[in-house]
């Protein structure tokens, strides 16, 4: 599957599946340009990210942002939450983070 695309796999020498790794978020700290909105109701993180970054699958960046709004079994945030979305400015340092953690 393309979503996992960029998850590190592994094999055992026993046993020859390919085992995906736990995939590891960086921090991501806040930022002056940071954007503040307040969830409506049936914002959905993936939705948040189409908009604001133009990639829904860059979903994490917004729910790792907002760990006490969100959780990572639901896409949904509670209406009426401020949350906080990471300035699409930082995108490419949050990715290059992101990716240095995962390499294989």
């Amino acid at each position: 599957m393309q979503r996992y695309s960029s998850t590190s796999t592994t094999t055992s020498p026993t046993n020859l599946k390919i085992r995906y790794t736990t995939t590891r978020y960086p921090e991501i700290s806040r930022g002056k340009e940071d954007i503040y909105v307040y969830v409506t109701k049936g914002d959905r993180v993936d939705i948040l990210a189409q908009i604001y970054y133009n990639d829904s699958t860059l979903w994490w960046i917004i729910s790792k942002s907002n760990p006490n709004a969100i959780s990572f079994d639901t896409l949904y945030f509670t209406p009426g939450d401020q949350i906080r979305i990471p300035s699409p400015l930082r995108i490419s340092n949050i990715i290059s983070n992101y990716e240095s953690l995962n390499q294989n």
